[in-house]
Order: structure tokens, then sequence, then C-alpha cells
């Protein structure tokens, strides 16, 4: 099964990069269309005294990307699976293991809103997060050793790292929007309209903010039934704090004081930097959550 669990991994890794690809060549082949149809346009213009307008669809290849993503997302829930029935807990307990998984979410989430939004573009920020993770986890041992006493609890280690998992990847989402929308402010041709950006970045963060909240107050129940207190500033305790901080700050800034463009996707960037901060802190922060599996 362990070996089922390595052959899913190596396949969703692939086809992550492979649909990163497609959504590559989708994007320059809709730049190349429209450059070469504003130029017949201009040129009717010339000629006939007409103009053309130009609407330039998705390109096939565009497809593609989003059929392979899928794919890629059933081959990693399927490595998560097989090795979940190797060792009788959730897939979870390493920095292996939640590498896979963390990616895993990021695609799913992307999925959801690709099908929600219809802007496959949102693929060319998002999949290289989730590749680089599995890039990542490549490097690291892979082996299924017993759980760590902390860990000994495997319906909270299930349920607490599954809804960390959903707000990471809805975050991965809201950063993907708001670098399409710092490009845009910039000049780059051929995005979504900012406001549908700042919408997605928006419900995005409505959607992964509770969820956030269920991982610090899960994990407060988790650190009295392990720990015998539910806070005590651990240092990765007050990472996940201050990330959910920033986005706390970003909606209140939003909804109560209207803040839009710029500012805004510039707190959807710290935020996704600091969530990042706090995934990786188990290689530097010591503590009691230092258990990535790393020695």
């Amino acid at each position: 099964m362990l070996k089922m669990s390595e052959y899913s991994y190596i396949a969703g890794m692939l086809s992550v990069a492979l649909s990163i690809a497609f959504y590559v060549i989708a994007y320059a082949s809709v730049r190349v269309a429209s450059r070469r149809t504003a130029v017949a346009g201009g040129a009717a213009t010339m000629d006939g005294g007409t103009t053309m307008q130009v609407v330039a669809g998705p390109s096939i290849f565009a497809s593609y990307g989003t059929l392979v993503a899928w794919l890629a997302f059933i081959f990693l829930v399927a490595s998560m699976t097989f090795r979940a029935i190797v060792t009788g807990h959730g897939p979870f307990s390493n920095m292996y293991e939640f590498s896979i998984a963390f990616a895993t979410g990021v695609i799913g989430v992307y999925l959801f809103f690709e099908r929600k939004y219809h802007q496959q573009i949102l693929g060319l920020i998002v999949l290289p997060i989730a590749l680089l993770m599995l890039l990542y986890a490549w490097t690291i041992p892979a082996t299924a050793d017993p759980l760590v006493p902390a860990l000994q609890n495997n319906l909270l280690l299930s349920v607490h790292v599954a809804v960390a998992i959903v707000a990471y990847g809805t975050f991965a989402v809201s950063f993907a929007a708001a670098v399409l929308y710092l490009l845009q402010a910039y000049g780059v041709p051929r995005l979504p309209k900012a406001e549908l950006l700042d919408e997605i970045g928006y419900r995005a963060v409505v959607i992964g903010f509770p969820f956030m909240t269920l991982v610090i107050v899960l994990g407060a129940v988790w650190a009295n039934v392990a720990w015998g207190r539910y806070w005590g500033w651990d240092p990765k305790e007050t990472a996940s704090l201050v990330t959910w901080l920033i986005y706390g700050a970003y909606l209140h800034a939003r909804v109560v004081r209207g803040w839009r463009g710029n500012r805004a996707a510039w707190l959807l960037v710290i935020g996704f930097g600091a969530t990042l901060f706090t995934y990786f802190g188990n290689l530097f922060f010591g503590g009691l959550h230092s258990y990535s599996g790393l020695g």
C-alpha cells in the first residue's frame, strides 16, 4: 500500500506540472491570437472605416489544464488514502504527509473556485504553489513512523489538519487573485477584470477565515488534551494567531472600512506569507510543535 501511495503521489505531481504547462500554453496562445486579431482589426479600420471588436475566448489548452488538474487531485487523494490505510490514522503526522495534504487542499479549493468563476488563469498562480509543496515533499523522508504521544488522537489529528488544509487552500486562491490584481495594476494584459479578482480574493477569505478560526479552536482543545493547557504562546500557536489576525484585519478593512484595490491585495499577499511562515514553522520554531519528522 505504501508503494501505491508513492506511485499515486508521483502521478499527482506530474499531473500538476502538466496542468501548469497546459495553462501556460493557453494563456500564451490567447495573447498571440489577440495580437493578431488586433492587427487585423487595425488594418480593417484603415481600409474600410470600421472597427473590429476582439473577444478572445479561452484556449482549448485551458480545458485540458483543468481536466489534468482534476486528475492530479484524484491521484493525491488516492495517495493519502493508501497511506491512511497503512498507518491507521489520517496522513497528517509529519511534513511529508502534510505537504501532500497541503497541495491537495490547494488544488481542491482552486478547482472549486475555477468551477464557480470560470477563471482558469488563477491556475497559473495557484498550481505552482501546489507543485512546490509536492516537490518539497519529494526531498524529505516519507517513512510511516508511529505517532508521537502528542499526536495520538486520531479524531483531533484528522479534523484539526483537515480544516487547516481548507483554510490554507482558500488563502492560496486569495493570494493568486491578489497577485493577478497587482499585475493588472502594472499593465499586464489579458487578465480578468479588477473587480472580479477583488471579489474572488474576498470570497476565498470569507470561506477560509472560519476554517482558520476552527484550526485555532481545535488546536487549543487538543493542546489541553495533550499538554494540559489550552494556550501556552508556543511559537507555532502564536504564528497561527498572527495569521488569523491578518485575515481578520483584511475582512474588517474591506467590510467596515471599504478597502478595495492595491491595499486589500497587499494584505492578502502578506496574509499568505504569514500562512507559509506558520506552515514551515515546524522546521525552525522549536517548542511543543517540533514534530516534523525531519529529525
